[in-house]
């Protein structure tokens, strides 16, 4: 892990390790099995099991290469580590309201965690960028597909250490 690499908490990073290790562990032999099995039942050619059992490896390949070179790049920062409390960063959790007073709540997530329908947005989304180093009653702008819209900070917690 690099670190001036993208940023992730260590749950982020324990999610990517948990799904490489049962693509790696379960999956991948399932599906070698299942090829081997096919390949020897005769013609490949017009051999279903074998024909998508080997798409299937591949995309598992796939997958397992883009992760090993993920986690090597990502930066693991603890958001119970950090020492400015006041102000909004990596791993905070805001609650902010907009001009018609409607609340959300939010928390600041590696690009790699981000589910925004949970309330984890991504470390480089729009708004996130707009609510870095906010303080509580920090108004913000933030330029969206919808039209701009004004934010104002309401709340800023972090996980307790």
């Amino acid at each position: 892990m690099k670190p001036d690499g993208p940023p992730i908490t260590p749950a982020g990073i324990a999610k990517l390790r948990a799904r490489y290790d049962h693509l790696l562990g379960t999956e991948r032999p399932a599906i070698v099995e299942i090829v081997s099995w096919a390949a020897g039942n005769g013609d490949r050619s017009e051999n279903g099991d074998y024909i998508y059992g080997r798409k299937r490896m591949r995309e598992i390949d796939r997958e397992l290469n883009f992760l090993a070179k993920r986690m090597k790049l990502l930066r693991v920062i603890d958001p119970a580590e950090q020492t400015d409390r006041q102000r909004v960063w990596f791993g905070a959790t805001v609650t902010i309201a907009d001009e018609q007073d409607n609340q959300r709540t939010l928390t600041l997530v590696g690009d790699d965690e981000q589910d925004a329908g949970a309330g984890f947005i991504g470390w480089s989304a729009p708004l996130a960028r707009a609510l870095r180093g906010a303080a509580l009653g920090d108004l913000r702008r933030v330029k969206l597909p919808g039209g701009e819209k004004e934010w104002e900070v309401l709340e800023i917690t972090y996980p307790p250490k």
